[in-house]
């Protein structure tokens, strides 16, 4: 399935959800947030929230300073 994360076309090896394309790419969620198809994805819907094919994923890590 392709789709566009961080401004780059991505074939995942199949259907997904957010939680899972985490997963897939090894990031822990409690560090990113996520924006689908220009939608915040809450933290409490990523298990449920499934990615549409040619989706525009945007996965943003937080960063600490000061």
């Amino acid at each position: 399935m392709r789709i566009v994360l961080n401004g780059e076309e991505t074939t995942l090896p199949r259907p997904m959800t957010v939680q899972e394309l985490l997963e897939h790419l090894e990031i822990d969620p409690r560090l990113v947030a996520v924006e689908c198809n220009r939608v915040v994805v809450r933290r409490a819907k990523y298990a449920e929230t499934p990615i549409p094919p040619d989706a525009e994923v945007e996965i943003v890590a937080f960063v600490g300073g000061g």
